[in-house]
């Protein structure tokens, strides 16, 4: 697609993917996540920690390291909200080359692949093919990269290294070039690693390492949610943030229905407390608004009181990631969040301005 207002990490000139490179790479990382389901998972050269802030609540992972030489960015990224948790079978890495030195680069397969060895390596790396379709790019896409390679260099250099410790590769890319072009290849390309045997006592054919070369800048703990307290209360954070939502939605998509039915009632609604029933309609009107079915999902107004059935809770993506069940979500929310008296709906009190003022 023809577009000059590409985001800044993704190749300034005129071929736009949609989505942007850099989020494709972050989900293409994240899907192998969700198929293999590794504890653990490092990012060598993670910037600002966006792919580890996008892994932090796939359920599979324990760890998630993160190595780079910007401290202070990575620092700000890692610390855990008050209201973020980490969800706790083999183990993964992914990284790009093309920021290493000549020196780092010869050394980089005995670390990764011999020192490390992790179960699975994803390598992400320009493909220096595409470029001539990149409108001012001269040598190579980002000032800091210390080369890029073709397809022939990468594989050359990515089957030797499997070769040398025991793995197996395969390659695929991302961003298809555009229509005529096909044989330039991906724009980025990338090298996936499995190694062939289980990891049991020293790695395959490291050597002993007597000195650390990388330095801990900050570790971050994230409360587990196999632990039934920390997972109530993130529960019930999410249930309480998303029925304020639906509750703030409700209130204002009547408000500007009935709008067209009095001038003046959306005055009074500030002002008075206001009882009737609602369900959504293209032509609403007060007289022929009813209470919805008990099995509705479709949240309603009785006087000061917002009723959201639990089944539009559940349908919350991580409400529903975090619970699995509905009869888990019931359980944990009970005696937690106001619910009506059979027990079917959140309740949420609304709180008019005048009362606001009182107080």
């Amino acid at each position: 697609m023809m577009d000059t207002n590409l985001p800044k990490d993704d190749l300034t000139g005129t071929i736009k993917f949609i989505p942007p490179l850099y989020k494709q790479r972050y989900q293409f990382i994240k899907d192998l996540v969700i198929k293999y389901k590794p504890k653990k998972v490092a990012d060598l050269g993670c910037a600002d920690c966006t792919l580890l802030w996008m892994l932090k609540f796939c359920k599979c992972i324990e760890v998630l390291a993160g190595l780079d030489i910007r401290e202070n960015v990575m620092k700000e990224r890692i610390i855990p909200l008050d209201n973020l948790y980490l969800f706790t079978l083999q183990e993964s890495q992914k990284t790009l080359i093309e920021h290493l030195g000549a020196a780092e680069l010869e050394k980089f397969p005995e670390v990764v692949f011999g020192f490390m060895a992790p179960a699975m390596v994803v390598i992400s790396t320009p493909n220096s093919e595409f470029n001539p379709l990149l409108p001012g790019v001269t040598l190579f896409r980002h000032s800091d990269h210390k080369f890029e390679w073709d397809r022939a260099q990468f594989q050359s250099w990515a089957i030797d290294a499997s070769t040398r410790y025991d793995y197996t590769v395969e390659f695929t890319g991302l961003g298809t070039p555009p229509p005529g072009s096909e044989d330039v290849g991906f724009c980025t390309q990338i090298g996936m690693f499995v190694r062939k045997y289980p990891k049991n006592g020293e790695a395959v054919n490291s050597e002993k390492h007597t000195e650390h070369a990388y330095k801990t800048v900050s570790i971050s703990l994230y409360p587990s949610l196999k632990e039934e307290k920390y997972l109530q209360n993130a529960v019930v954070s999410e249930v309480i943030f998303g029925a304020d939502i639906i509750k703030r939605r409700l209130l204002g998509d009547f408000k500007s229905e009935c709008k067209e039915h009095s001038d003046d009632l959306e005055t009074k609604l500030k002002f008075q407390p206001f009882k009737y029933y609602m369900r959504y309609s293209k032509n609403l009107s007060l007289a022929e608004t009813e209470k919805p079915a008990a099995d509705s999902m479709e949240p309603f107004i009785d006087g000061n009181t917002v009723y959201i059935p639990l089944a539009k809770i559940f349908s919350i993506p991580k409400v529903n990631q975090l619970c699995g069940t509905f009869e888990k979500l019931s359980k944990l929310i009970a005696g937690k969040v106001a619910l009506s008296n059979d027990g079917s709906a959140v309740i949420v009190t609304i709180k008019y301005e005048n009362e606001e003022q009182e107080n």
